[in-house]
């Protein structure tokens, strides 16, 4: 079979490129997924650039890692303990590669029955494809502060593949949701994803047109915090929670009496250390979404497996949307 593979840390035109590879079997526990869409997200980027000697594993008779966390496909075999009717079934994908050497960007990849989660009928691979780091992570960031029915979420960079995601949950769970953007484009995405208010962050009075929209907000998906924190407090009801998943590259300066005196509550999360449970709680969560049809894709933007650099260089580039390698 072949995959895209890695054994030294780099850009992507000097060290991804394809090798044939024996085809993995399924230990106890797990599936093997012939790979229909691999999908590309930005922390595939961190570990491509970051990785060490101990990130690399053997795959076959060589020593790197195949990346990749999301994706979909179907499973065409089955480890031991593991239902053998589920062969066949289409399913979404979602961290292949944590702990792990072999991600989805290869024609088969073996996970944990739990990792592979069947797709509803009418759920495209499209769809499917979407999910996986940035669904559930918008579950983590949304769902961890109690009930958003009635209450009033502020998204931060609606368009990117998170806020898009925590714009559909948000609305499905009766909040209403504003959502932050840069331009246009955006706002146009921003807006078909669900959103009862889109504000360019850049303007002047981005917070009083929040204020005058929704009024002060309970909630906060945050993205880049150094540079929203006074946006943020701005806009926040007394009690409101930020919830922040990403880093940023210098850390911010946190004013901590006004964050007191609004009685705000900072929350992080980052889906690679967040509890097992809690994980499979969000794969379960995104699952009724998708049956309710409370879920849409992002614009995908396909490349083939031997483009997988030029699919890791669209991500750098910001892309709107999801960059996937098409195995079929």
């Amino acid at each position: 079979m072949r995959a895209a593979f890695y054994d030294t840390p780099g850009p992507a035109r000097s060290v991804l490129r394809v090798i044939d590879v024996e085809r993995p079997e399924p230990g106890p526990g797990q599936v093997r997924v012939r790979v229909t869409l691999s999908a590309v997200n930005p922390g595939d980027m961190y570990w491509r650039q970051h990785s060490t000697e101990r990130d690399f594993q053997r795959v076959g008779k060589r020593r790197g890692r195949i990346p990749h966390q999301d994706g979909t496909g179907v499973i065409d075999a089955v480890g031991e303990g593991v239902d053998a009717s589920r062969v066949g079934n289409r399913v979404w994908i979602w961290m292949a590669a944590s702990g792990e050497v072999w991600g989805t960007a290869a024609e088969w990849v073996v996970v944990p029955s739990e990792q592979a989660v069947d797709l509803p009928d009418g759920a495209s691979d499209a769809l499917g494809a979407c999910l996986g780091i940035p669904a559930m992570t918008a579950h983590l960031t949304l769902h961890g502060d109690g009930p958003l029915h009635g209450r009033t979420v502020l998204v931060a960079g609606g368009a990117g593949a998170v806020g898009h995601y925590a714009i559909e949950l948000g609305k499905a769970a009766g909040a209403t949701v504003v959502t932050t953007v840069s331009g246009s484009e955006k706002a146009t995405h921003a807006k078909a994803a669900g959103a009862d208010l889109v504000v360019n962050y850049r303007d002047p009075d981005a917070a009083r047109q929040i204020l005058d929209g929704v009024g002060p907000v309970d909630r906060i998906v945050e993205v880049a915090l150094r540079d929203n924190l006074e946006l943020d407090l701005a806009v926040a009801a007394p009690g409101a929670t930020v919830v922040t998943y990403a880093a940023p590259a210098e850390d911010p300066s946190l004013p901590v009496l006004r964050l007191m005196w609004s009685h705000l509550t900072l929350r992080f999360t980052l889906f690679h250390t967040a509890p097992r449970n809690t994980l499979l709680h969000a794969a379960d969560a995104l699952t009724a979404a998708l049956g309710e049809g409370a879920l849409t894709p992002l614009p995908l933007h396909t490349f083939g497996l031997d483009e997988v650099a030029a699919a890791h260089e669209a991500v750098e580039r910001g892309v709107l949307g999801k960059a996937v390698l098409d195995l079929r």
